[in-house]
């Protein structure tokens, strides 16, 4: 159901469909174009567009290190 509006979202939609449910090949291609992507970022925006995908990890990792110290 969220998937379904996920790929309704013009031109990013249909790359992560076929990402999602295409060949090995998109699947590369979609990380490929999403580092291209980032690296267009930084070189429009510089500095910010490198720290800020950082400072958005760091949650996921703090929950990541969490699990592992659980057990």
């Amino acid at each position: 159901m969220l998937s379904a509006v996920f790929y309704r979202i013009p031109v990013f939609g249909w790359m992560l469909k076929e990402a999602m449910q295409g060949p090995t090949t998109a699947k590369i291609l979609f990380v490929v174009n999403l580092l291209m992507i980032w690296l267009l970022a930084v070189l429009a925006f510089g500095y910010p567009a490198i720290i800020i995908p950082a400072l958005a990890a760091v949650p996921a990792m703090f929950v990541v290190l969490i699990l592992i110290t659980m057990g």
